[in-house]
């Protein structure tokens, strides 16, 4: 791997810390973590969804 492209990783990780830890403190925690827990709510639900129509695809296949 070129030097390059480990500055850019290294930058690239070093960017995603320093905004997590942004984002985890003061007033901004209690906002992000209501953000954070509803987005994967909706996430298990979409799945969820997606999981239920597939079983009902592939039963209308058997029949």
């Amino acid at each position: 791997m070129k030097t390059s492209k480990k500055i850019i990783i290294g930058l690239g990780l070093a960017g995603g810390t320093l905004l997590a830890a942004w984002l985890l403190t003061g007033d901004r925690k209690l906002k992000t973590k209501e953000f954070v827990s509803k987005k994967a709510s909706d996430i298990k639900q979409a799945l969820r969804k997606e999981k239920a129509g597939s079983e009902e695809e592939s039963e209308m296949n058997y029949v």
